[in-house]
């Protein structure tokens, strides 16, 4: 006798003939091919992964979208910047070394020169000359002195003069309250900024904005505004009937960023439109065709003006600053100073900042802080200590002139030598500890980002044959409900 448990699943089975040892059978459906539906979305799948393989294939990156490795993504982006940095930084310091090549190119024709000169200065000591060919050696002697000074004057990198002093200039700010910045190219009403010294800027004329005042009173806040359109910069306005003038005022404000320009209210309950920049560039132009600010087809521009100052430097001679825009001055140098608001004023600003000569800084990494510095003295021949006093060969005695010369030989070849110092220790040593560092941090960005081609093209050819059977199995399935047409036979 069967248990009652065994009854039930006979029972079951008999109602559901699909059903076998309790388990679900094949089933025969027209509408719905679930085997075709599961082949598809496999065949979808791995569609999807050989479009990949494709496009990796062919750029040779395995990242090339944020999809495929956004962790990755991030750390190659990061890798990518150093690398373009420390490129710039390989021709900083290529361009650095010419800038030095320059500088001691001219101190070797310097110390040529100077040879000639104590070549001269002993000739002179032979009592066998005369007076005129001592003479004669004195005339090319000063001559020798003058080329030195156009050497030292004329030796350039681009337009940075190199041997007069005022190679790397640097400008610091004294009185940063009233002074946001300042930079100097080197030279300053045509003398060389050879000296550490403060610079005086005393404003002559204040920067000014653009302002256009309309000749509309609106009595109050809440008085409504005539209904109209005007313009202001190119840019179109339209009041209603209901506006009031605040909200005339709200509105000019609301596209201050397109228009340049900010609306207030003076005194007299006119709108006047100021620009939001100082400067002679900053306009306002202003056309009101319905008389909602000014007069009925009323159309006017305004301008601001520009800052103007006198600058001294090292209690010198004054040097206009009138070529600039706004509150930045600058002269004829290419010098610049820019004002703050504060500090826009017709005020002498004493001692605002300070210059200080005579050292070239390069940035050589490729980070913040990654410098180097080049000294580059003045080398003309007062500053290597020539003067009346020792340049005279035509006496007896030698001793005052040879010990001058020799006083410069030995500074120009020191300064040669700390110049080959520079490029040698400096500039060579950090070209080759950037060449390192930039090939190990390249690998380490291929590594992440690039394909291995051998696995890419073992994974290529695993999708293809996944399609081909993929294609061949929803094929398959897509024919099977064609079995159910026999039971209609």
């Amino acid at each position: 006798m069967q248990a009652k448990g065994q009854d039930d699943q006979s029972w079951q089975q008999l109602a559901d003939p699909t059903r076998i040892h309790g388990r679900k059978t094949m089933s025969f459906r027209i509408n719905t091919n679930v085997n075709a539906m599961n082949a598809l979305r496999n065949l979808s799948s791995t569609g999807m992964e050989l479009n990949k393989a494709t496009t990796r294939l062919a750029t040779g990156l395995r990242i090339n979208s944020g999809a495929d490795d956004p962790s990755g993504l991030i750390a190659s982006e990061s890798y990518r910047a150093q690398l373009s940095s420390m490129d710039q930084a390989l021709r900083n310091n290529e361009d650095a070394t010419n800038f030095a090549k320059t500088a001691e190119g001219g101190l070797d024709e310097v110390n040529r020169l100077l040879r000639d000169a104590r070549s001269l200065a002993i000739a002179n000591g032979n009592g066998t000359l005369d007076e005129t060919q001592k003479s004669a050696n004195q005339s090319q002697l000063n001559s020798i002195l003058s080329s030195i000074d156009r050497i030292a004057g004329n030796t350039a990198f681009g337009s940075k003069k190199l041997l007069n002093g005022s190679a790397g200039t640097n400008a610091s700010v004294i009185k940063t309250g009233v002074i946001e910045g300042a930079s100097f190219t080197g030279s300053i009403g045509g003398t060389a900024m050879a000296t550490n010294a403060d610079v005086t800027v005393n404003v002559t004329t204040a920067a000014a904005k653009a302002t256009q005042t309309g000749t509309v009173a609106y009595a109050t806040g809440a008085t409504v505004v005539t209904a109209g359109t005007f313009s202001i910069n190119g840019t179109n306005f339209s009041t209603v009937a209901t506006d009031t003038r605040d909200g005339l005022v709200q509105k000019i404000n609301e596209k201050s960023g397109d228009t340049g320009v900010t609306a207030s209210v003076n005194g007299s309950n006119q709108v006047v439109l100021s620009s939001n920049k100082f400067g002679s560039d900053a306009k306002v132009n202003f056309v009101d065709n319905s008389g909602v600010i000014s007069a009925a087809n009323t159309a006017a521009t305004a301008s601001g003006t520009n800052a103007v100052a006198t600058v001294t430097y090292n209690g010198g001679a004054a040097v206009t600053f009138d070529q600039g825009k706004g509150l930045e001055l600058k002269d004829s140098d290419g010098n610049s100073i820019k004002l703050k608001a504060a500090g826009n004023t017709v005020t002498n600003h004493a001692a605002s900042v300070r210059v200080t000569a005579g050292s070239a800084s390069f940035q050589i990494g490729a980070n913040a802080g990654q410098t180097a510095s080049l000294s580059l003295n003045n080398f003309s021949q007062a500053a290597l200590g020539f003067d009346s006093s020792n340049t005279n060969i035509t006496g007896t005695d030698m001793s005052t002139a040879l010990g001058a010369i020799d006083s410069a030989i030995a500074n120009v070849a020191d300064a040669r030598g700390r110049i080959g110092t520079f490029m040698k220790n400096t500039l060579e040593s950090n070209v080759r500890s950037l060449g390192i560092a930039r090939e190990n941090l390249a690998a380490t960005e291929s590594s992440i980002r690039e394909i291995d081609v051998a696995q890419e093209m073992t994974n290529y050819t695993k999708l293809q044959i996944l399609q081909q059977s993929g294609l061949s199995v929803l094929s398959q399935a897509n024919s099977g409900p064609q079995a159910v047409l026999s039971l209609l036979r």
